[in-house]
Formats: C-alpha cells, structure tokens, sequence
C-alpha cells in the first residue's frame, strides 16, 4: 500500500511538471492549439469478476471496476453492483443487468480463514421463483471470485438462510462454488450422476464472454473427457468453437498444473497450429472449476501448443 501511494504522488507530480513544462514551452497565446490530455490513472482501480443476467437469463462472467483493496469493502461493492438500481448500476457493461432486488440491504459483511459472511434484509428474496436460486449463485459465484475468498454463508435478518421460501430448496450453512450456477439436468436414472460446469459462450455486441452451466449428467467418465464431450456441441443460445473431431489423447494434473493431449483437430488452423483464443479459455475456465488448477497447457502430440493462467483469463 505504502509503495501504491508513493507510486501514485510520482504520477501526479511528473503530471504537474510535465505541464508546468508545456506553459513553458508555448506561449499562451499558442496553447490554444496544443491539445493537453493529462491522464490520471487511479492505481487502486481493480477489475474484478462478477456474475449478472444476460439476455437469456443466464448469469455470466464479465468484469467490473472495484475501487477498495480490502476484502470486506470489495464484496460490498460487488454486491451493490448485483443489486438493482443501486449507486453502482452505471459500472455493469452493456448487455448485462443486476439480479437482487432495488430494495436489498446490506446490513453487514465480515470475512474470516477464507470466509465472507453477509447479511442481508429479507428484500433478498423479494424475487419471482424462477429467479430465487439464481440470486444465491450469483452471489457465490461473483463473492469467490474474489482472491482468498472460497466460501459464504448467506444470512437474512441475522439467521443463516438454509432454505428458499418459493423453491423450497435447502441450502446448505456454508456455500461455495459446488453449488453450481446456471443448473442443468439431463438424467435418466439415479445411477453413474456426475456434476459438471462447463463454460459456453454467449455473444453481445460482436463480443464474447463466458456462461458457465452446471450439468447433471448420467455419466461415470473422467470429469475432463465430460468437459471435452459437452464443448464438442453448443448448448441452446450458448456457443462452443471446439471441432467435433478432437480427440483428448492424454490428461494429466499435477499438483494445480493441467496438462491435456489433442489430436490435430484442436486446431483452428493446422498449417499455423493456432487454436482460438475462446476454445482456450472454455477449457481451461472448465478445468478450473471442476479442479483445484490455476494453470492448463495444451499439448499436440508431445508438443506443447500453449499455457492458460486461469486467473488471468478475462
């Protein structure tokens, strides 16, 4: 913080001077036509992730600008930003809209060993019951995005909210990204059920971002071969660029390394060996959530194609 602050005093200063210097350079009566733009650069600007309702009605990922460093301070201002018509409605990209209602109150947050405790009053669930669960995945979702944060627990009016009144769904006291988000069950039996979130992708503008959907699926395969499955076919209005003929030759994970084998068909240009940017980061953001990874690398053969940051992908 210290090395911010002073960081940020140079900034100004060599701004100031910088000016002083163009005054001196021009005389007034020129400075007309000399076009001065001083940019200051806030250097405690974060961009954080957060989950809100596209057109479809699924919750998706994009990014908004946090201004506190502080843990407690940037949930709350996260979550002033999920709840509709608030202070901070004007930071939500276009296409995208808050989920909470207008006349949600934050009442107090506190964070402890990893946990965001938050509570609310009981506007919260002032909600239609199509709507109900995806309040609370939203805010899972958008509170452990957040570095250091891997749970919440949910209280309304000073209780733990452990059950929803229209959906009537239990909620269990400590929540986290098991939960799913955007849930989808396509069951036949009560045999071989496996839970998977898979990230498609949804188009606004000419640009993408990225909709994770928890699926319900009869399947006893390795998580990873059900990813590579589900991203090999779109999913209604979301979209997935993965060649239907790729083959995951191999996998492996190491500690929090992800290491996935394709054949040539992962590629979007095989004479450039160039896979697209979206086929990358849907795997590795779909890796990610159903394993404890932060890095993925993509192998043909035994040539390492690319290395994905999960955090860094946006």
């Amino acid at each position: 913080m210290i090395k911010k602050h002073i960081l940020k005093k140079f900034v100004i200063t060599s701004a100031i001077i910088f000016s002083v210097f163009l005054m001196c350079l021009f005389p007034s009566s020129k400075l007309s036509n000399v076009k001065q733009e001083l940019e200051y650069e806030d250097l405690n600007v974060n961009h954080e992730h957060i989950y809100l309702l596209d057109k479809y009605n699924y919750l998706a990922r994009t990014s908004v600008v946090v201004y506190s460093e502080d843990i407690e301070q940037k949930a709350k201002e996260l979550l002033y930003t999920l709840i509709k018509e608030s202070s901070n409605e004007n930071k939500i990209p276009s296409g995208f809209k808050s989920i909470i209602p207008s006349n949600t109150e934050i009442k107090n947050i506190e964070y402890k060993n990893n946990i965001i405790k938050v509570d609310f009053n009981s506007a919260l669930l002032d909600v239609k019951k199509d709507m109900e669960e995806k309040v609370i995945e939203a805010i899972i979702y958008t509170l452990t995005s957040i570095d250091n944060v891997d749970k919440v627990i949910i209280y309304v009016d000073g209780k733990i909210l452990t059950k929803l009144p229209k959906t009537k769904i239990n909620l269990p006291s400590i929540l986290d990204r098991n939960y799913g988000i955007n849930k989808k069950y396509n069951l036949s039996s009560y045999k071989d059920i496996n839970k998977v979130t898979i990230y498609y992708l949804n188009e606004y503008n000419d640009k993408y971002y990225y909709v994770p959907v928890t699926k319900y699926v009869n399947d006893n395969k390795d998580k990873l071969d059900i990813i590579i499955d589900e991203l090999q076919g779109s999913d209604n209005s979301l979209i997935s660029f993965l060649n239907n003929n790729t083959i995951l030759l191999n996998k492996q994970i190491n500690g929090k390394k992800a290491t996935l084998t394709f054949n040539d068909e992962i590629f979007d240009d095989k004479d450039n060996r160039s896979i697209k940017e979206e086929v990358k980061n849907s795997i590795s953001l779909s890796v990610k959530e159903n394993y404890d990874i932060d890095e993925v690398t993509i192998k043909n053969k035994d040539t390492e194609i690319c290395k994905t940051v999960v955090k860094s992908i946006e």
